[in-house]
C-alpha cells in the first residue's frame, strides 16, 4: 500500500519523528531492517527505551503508522527521511556504515520527484559525497534534476516533554533552492517554524556547532569544578551567583561526563575520504579529553571519600544512582555510569545500582544487582554516589539515610553530600 513517507530507522530520531507525522495525519511508514523494532512496535511496545510510551505506540499503530523490515515498502512514497544512527567508532570517527545500507536499500526503489531527506548526525558534507552519490548510483537518477535532496539534522531532546519537534524550529539545507523548498513544504507540516540554510553542509554544520557548543562548555565548567574543589570552592553556588548576570552568560553545569546521541565532529576529518580542511578544532578536541576524563575523576572522589572514612575501594559496596545520560528518561545513550561502574569493578568493588528507568543494567554483560528499596541499600551501601537526578529521587533524604554520599550533579541541598 504506497505511503505519503516513510522513516527510515526507527531509533531515537525516527520514531519520534514518525509519530508526529502520523499526529499530523501523514500516512507514514517506518522501516528498519533490524526485525527487533518490528516486533517492539507491532506489540505495542517502544523499541527504543524512553522514546515513546506504550500509549504512544498503540495511538500510532491505531492512526494508521505501519511498521515494516520489507524495504520494497520504499518504493511506494513521495517523501523518505533517512534517521539511521551513526554512532562514534573504535576510531572515535562517525560510523556509517547504517547510513550507507539505509541509502542503498532507498537507492535501488527511488522514483522520480522523491524528497529524499537526511536527519542523522553526520559530518558535514556527508549528504553530498556520501548519501548523494549512493542514491544517484543505485537508482539511476540526480539529484537535483530527478529528485530532491535535503539535510535536516535532528533536534530533539530526548525526555523533554516541552521542547517537541512541533515546537522547536527545523533546519533544512537542500542540494538546489528547490531541493530546501520541498523539504520545507514536507517538514512545514510537522513544525511551527523552518529554518533555510544555504545549503546541505550548512545545515550539517549547524548540528556540529550546536554539539560541539555544549561539550566546549561542559568542559569548562568541568574543569572549573575540579579546580573549585581543589581550592575548597563551592563552585554550585557560584553558578548560581553567576547566571543572575542578565547578559553575556549561559549557565552550564559539571557532571561525571557527557552522554547523549549528538557526538561531537571535528570537521578536520571529514567523512569517505574527503579532504581534510587542515584546521582541525582544537578547542573540540581539548573538550572532548577533559570531558573524557571526568568518570576517572569520579573514581578518584570515591577512593578518597572512602579513604578519608577508613575504607578501601577493594571490598567496599557501592551504590550507582541514575544510570541514563539524561534525568527522567531511560536512554543510556554513551552514559558515564558504565565506565566509572566498570572501573569501580576493577578495583574491587561491590557495585549496584538503581533507577527508576531502567530495570535491568548490565556491565561487561553481567547483571548488575538492582537495588528494590533504595533507601534500605544506601544505608547498606559504604559509599552512593548520585550519577543522575531523576525527579523521583528525595535527595534530602537520600543524604539522611546514606552512609557517605557524592553527588556529582549538584543537586542535593548545600552541605547535605559530599559535591563534586
Amino acid at each position: 500500500m504506497p505511503a505519503d513517507l516513510a522513516v527510515i530507522g526507527l531509533g531515537h530520531l525516527g520514531l519520534p519523528l514518525a509519530q508526529a507525522a502520523v499526529t499530523a495525519g501523514i500516512d507514514t511508514v517506518g522501516y528498519d531492517p533490524d526485525p527487533r523494532p518490528y516486533a517492539e512496535l507491532r506489540a505495542g511496545r517502544s523499541p527504543v527505551e524512553g522514546a515513546l510510551t506504550a500509549s504512544e505506540v498503540r495511538r500510532m499503530l491505531s492512526g494508521g503508522f505501519r511498521p515494516t523490515t520489507d524495504a520494497a515498502e520504499l518504493g511506494r512514497v513521495r517523501t523518505a527521511v533517512i534517521c539511521s544512527p551513526t554512532p562514534l567508532g573504535p576510531d572515535r570517527t562517525v560510523d556509517l556504515t547504517a547510513l550507507g545500507d539505509a541509502a542503498r536499500a532507498l537507492a535501488s526503489r527511488l522514483r522520480p520527484h522523491t524528497t529524499v531527506l537526511l536527519e542523522s548526525a553526520v559530518p558535514p558534507g556527508t549528504t553530498e559525497t556520501f548519501l548523494r552519490p549512493l542514491l544517484e548510483e543505485g537508482s539511476g537518477l540526480v539529484a537535483g534534476r530527478d529528485f530532491h535532496l535535503a539535510c535536516s539534522p535532528g533536534r530533539l531532546d530526548p525526555g523533554n516533554r516541552t521542547r517537541t519537534l512541533a515546537n522547536t524550529p527545523k533546519v533544512i539545507g537542500g542540494l538546489t533552492p528547490a531541493c530546501t523548498e520541498s523539504a520545507a513544504a514536507f517538514y512545514g507540516r510537522l513544525t511551527d517554524k523552518v529554518v533555510r540554510a544555504r545549503g546541505p553542509r550548512e545545515a550539517e554544520m549547524t548540528k556540529v556547532l550546536e554539539t560541539n557548543f555544549r561539550h566546549v562548555n561542559i568542559a569548562l565548567v568541568n574543569e572549573m569544578a575540579v579546580l573549585c574543589h581543589d581550592l575548597g570552592v563551592d563552585f554550585w553556588d557560584v553558578i548560581r551567583c553567576a547566571e543572575t548576570k542578565p547578559f553575556g552568560f549561559q549557565p552550564f553545569r559539571p557532571g561525571p561526563g557527557v552522554g547523549g546521541h549528538g557526538v561531537p565532529v571535528d570537521p578536520g576529518c571529514p567523512p569517505h575520504g574527503g579532504r581534510a580542511s587542515g584546521h582541525p578544532l582544537r578547542m573540540v578536541s581539548l573538550a572532548q579529553e577533559i570531558n573524557d576524563r571526568m568518570p576517572s575523576y569520579v573514581i578518584q572522589r570515591c577512593a578518597t571519600l572512602l579513604n578519608e572514612h577508613g575504607k578501601s575501594v577493594r571490598g567496599a559496596r557501592v551504590l550507582l544512582l541514575g544510570v541514563t545520560y539524561k534525568p527522567d528518561t531511560a536512554d543510556q545513550e554513551a552514559a558515564p555510569a558504565r565506565e566509572i561502574a566498570t572501573r569501580l569493578m576493577d578495583m574491587g568493588a561491590q557495585i549496584g545500582y538503581h533507577d527508576p528507568h531502567v530495570l535491568d543494567w548490565r556491565v561487561r554483560e553481567r547483571p548488575v544487582p538492582r537495588a528494590d528499596s533504595l533507601y534500605e541499600a544506601a544505608a547498606a551501601a559504604d559509599l552512593t554516589v548520585l550519577l543522575q537526578q531523576h525527579r523521583t529521587y528525595d535527595l534530602q533524604g537520600l543524604a539522611v539515610k546514606a552512609q557517605l554520599l557524592l553527588d556529582t550533579r549538584g543537586a542535593t541541598p548545600a552541605g547535605a553530600a559530599h559535591r563534586l
